[in-house]
């Protein structure tokens, strides 16, 4: 379900696509008030904590209100600069847009599926049902989504950047999504991440190309399924210490008992501040996450 832009970025240009923060990201070297960490157990030798420099201070003050937790904790910044693997959110994350939103747009029906996106994230229908729904109001045959595809990726400013960076760590690098894998296998490529390392639900067409659903079977068709993902990794790696960033209820779902031992919500294109006062780091711009792994 991925938004679909050029590769080639105007680093303001995420601000003023959707829902434009209220204020820009920034934090400074103090450290912020103890958050949840689950217990991680043994993690990689840990790196020596430095301060993060700040870039840019709030617009306003009073926008952050109860909203304090983009000051990460000196036990965030150790989970995350330790992390053995770094699970991120596809829509409104590591892309600019609701991809699901703007297929259907592409096919004439993005406002009603829109308003059924934006309850979903915030947690209050069952993902499943909203997926249903959605997808029931244009029904995409598959040249409709051969010719949505022609478009490239519009990928947020910054990710790229932050990838390379987590990979020369040695941070294995998933992409865990409700969204579909035809549209999110081409921005695993311009990012480098193995299909492997890819979960995400499934278009599923009739030979003649008409649409017949969607793969039931895949963990992230169903509400929990993020958190049901990250299991099955971490159980299946090994990894001590892992983290999950993304903007909606389901990203925040994976911070749990076997699941991210860190729950970071990227809010530089979609605020939803329900999610984001539970998160044990609010970010508005993948830099910060890139400043703090020097």
């Amino acid at each position: 379900m991925e938004g679909l832009m050029s590769a080639r970025i105007n680093p303001n240009y995420a601000y003023c696509r959707r829902h434009q923060s209220p204020f820009i990201p920034s934090f400074t070297a103090q450290l912020a008030k103890k958050v949840y960490v689950s217990p991680i157990g043994m993690m990689k030798q840990p790196k020596p904590f430095n301060s993060v420099a700040a870039s840019v201070q709030p617009l306003e003050a009073s926008a952050l209100g109860p909203l304090d937790n983009t000051l990460p904790s000196r036990e965030v910044l150790e989970v995350w600069r330790n992390a053995d693997a770094v699970c991120f959110d596809v829509d409104s994350t590591v892309c600019q847009d609701e991809g699901i939103d703007e297929l259907a747009e592409f096919c004439g029906a993005g406002k009603a599926v829109a308003e059924w996106t934006a309850r979903a994230m915030s947690g209050s229908v069952p993902f499943e049902e909203a997926l249903a729904a959605r997808l029931s109001l244009f029904n995409p045959s598959l040249s409709q989504v051969q010719d949505f595809l022609k478009r490239p990726p519009r990928i947020s400013p910054g990710i790229d950047e932050l990838v390379k960076k987590l990979k020369a760590n040695n941070t294995d690098v998933y992409l865990i999504s409700g969204g579909f894998r035809q549209m999110i296998d081409p921005v695993a490529s311009i990012l480098g991440i193995p299909p492997e390392n890819i979960f995400a639900n499934r278009l599923l067409f009739e030979n003649s190309g008409e649409f017949l659903g969607f793969d039931t079977n895949e963990p992230t068709s169903r509400s929990g399924g993020k958190a049901t993902a990250v299991q099955q990794i971490r159980k299946a790696r090994g990894y001590k210490a892992l983290v999950m960033i993304g903007d909606g209820a389901t990203d925040l779902e994976a911070r749990k008992p076997g699941g991210a031992d860190l729950f970071i919500c990227y809010a530089g294109i979609q605020l939803r501040e329900a999610v984001a006062a539970k998160a044990d780091w609010l970010v508005f711009n993948f830099k910060d996450l890139i400043n703090s792994l020097d």
